[in-house]
């Protein structure tokens, strides 16, 4: 027996991603969404025009998420990772290490998050 999966079961996960209004530039990964405050360097607010569905790269469906240019930096450190957040649950990338200024700001280029066709 095959394996399958709708667009739109595929695009309901990547629609809760989709309802993120908060992106976050962070020294570490947080555990969860309180977790946030103690490894936050950088924050932005996004919203829905910020995500686009589209077909996987190889199959399966994606949301990318757009670039966030001059986004101003809060606390010195190292960036590690990229949060984005509901405000409830959390999605975690990581990020090239870069060491960050208060005072500065920093670009947080677009990715994608992709869900793959089972196999």
């Amino acid at each position: 027996m095959g394996k399958a999966v709708s667009n739109g079961f595929l695009d309901g996960t990547l629609d809760n991603i989709a309802t993120s209004t908060e992106m976050y530039v962070t020294s570490a990964e947080p555990a969860n969404y309180a977790g946030i405050s103690a490894v936050e360097l950088a924050d932005v607010t996004i919203d829905s025009g910020d995500f686009s569905k589209a077909d996987g790269d190889t199959n399966g469906r994606k949301v990318t998420v757009a670039q966030q240019s001059s986004v101003t930096i809060d606390t010195s450190g190292t960036a590690t990772h990229v949060v984005i957040s509901d405000g409830t649950d959390i999605y975690v990338t990581t990020c090239t290490s870069q060491v960050l200024t208060s005072g500065g700001t920093v670009t947080i280029p677009s990715y994608d998050v992709e869900i793959a066709d089972p196999t």
